[in-house]
């Protein structure tokens, strides 16, 4: 196998949608699913001990069918991981410890974005800047590597645009549409010295898509400014499910249905209208007085599950039931979110998918 190809762009040239590649939707079959293990204690202040089962019950979940490949620092934190698994029961078949360390866990911002080639099927990876959410949790140099290792150890090219950008911050149809909002990527803690149009850009050149469309704010309480995966995914070609409040004195209420106003106002690229489906938000969660970013859409599409948070709430088994109609062919697992959300972020937060090369 060849060595990597870095191709570096000040400029919108050579990209990767010139070169063929495009982002697939999360539901495309997946090689795995990439974590990095959480253990940063001012993620989870006086809480971190208490995330492990449930994060290891995720992994359990998904490496019951398909890889899932982790980030560790050292042995020292591979030993520890692999005795939190063994507490789980995790059948460790499919799963495998890579050395890449981190700064935090949130391997949708920090992870490698991996792009499929339209027509061999070969994979490639994009490193894009990565500043912790506008500067907000320094350090982040660790963090800020993560895809251009990965992307060396399998030889894959590597496409390193210069500019911030987060996976939690885009969400993709599989057919050209991509989907966001304006709360966080013109946020000037990003990328300040780009036009919305010049974002726009740099997302269809490097995502290897045709369409932007742009929702407004993210939930209380979400510290990236805004991320979509919080609010709004695709769940087919033409379908969302969105987040709604339906307390009408609760903080969420109004954004909310500005964004699903919004959402049925959007056309896709051959003029129809999204099909909306609307999904409730669960009780506030509120831990040591702060109202935490708890949302069922922040769920992870696998190969064979659908991993969704819940949180003790009323409306756990209603979401649970919406989503899993909107996944006939995928097993809907709800797994207790309470203690990790107190990092003001969930399951999708957490992973990043590797799509499977057709190659």
């Amino acid at each position: 196998m060849s060595e990597t190809k870095v191709f570096q762009a000040a400029e919108l040239t050579n990209t990767p949608a010139e070169q063929g590649y495009r982002f697939p939707a999360e539901w495309a079959e997946q090689e795995a699913m990439w974590l990095s293990w959480p253990h940063k204690e001012a993620s989870w202040p006086g809480k971190i001990d208490d995330i492990f089962p449930n994060y290891c019950a995720f992994i359990k979940v998904v490496a019951a069918d398909q890889k899932v490949r982790i980030n560790v620092a050292d042995e020292a934190m591979k030993a520890f991981a692999i005795a939190r698994l063994e507490e789980a029961n995790a059948d460790f078949t499919n799963i495998e410890f890579h050395f890449n360390p981190t700064n935090d866990a949130w391997c949708r911002d920090h992870g490698p974005a991996f792009l499929l080639h339209q027509e061999n099927g070969n994979k490639a990876v994009v490193d894009w800047g990565y500043n912790a959410w506008g500067g907000k949790y320094p350090p982040y140099d660790l963090d800020d590597v993560v895809p251009t290792r990965i992307a060396k150890t399998y030889k894959l090219p590597l496409f390193t645009p210069s500019i911030v950008m987060e996976g939690g911050s885009v969400e993709f149809n599989g057919a050209g549409t991509v989907l966001t909002t304006t709360a966080c990527l013109l946020n000037e803690n990003r990328n300040p010295h780009l036009t919305k149009a010049q974002i726009e850009d740099y997302l269809k050149a490097y995502y290897g898509q045709e369409q932007v469309l742009w929702l407004g704010d993210g939930i209380v309480g979400d510290d990236t400014d805004g991320h979509i995966d919080d609010i709004t995914r695709f769940v087919n070609e033409t379908t969302v499910l969105t987040v709604v409040e339906e307390n009408p004195a609760d903080e969420n209420y109004e954004l909310l249905q500005e964004n699903l106003a919004a959402l049925k106002e959007m056309r896709l690229l051959d003029g129809t209208p999204l099909n909306v489906i609307e999904l409730p938000m669960p009780g506030a969660v509120i831990y040591d007085d702060c109202r935490l970013p708890a949302s069922y859409a922040n769920f992870y599409i696998a190969n064979k599950v659908v991993v969704v948070p819940i949180f003790d709430d009323p409306n756990d088994e209603r979401a649970l039931a919406i989503i899993q109609e909107c996944f006939p062919t995928r097993k809907v697992v709800g797994i207790n979110s309470v203690d990790i959300i107190w990092g003001l972020g969930s399951f999708h937060c957490l992973s990043q998918q590797e799509p499977k090369s057709k190659a």
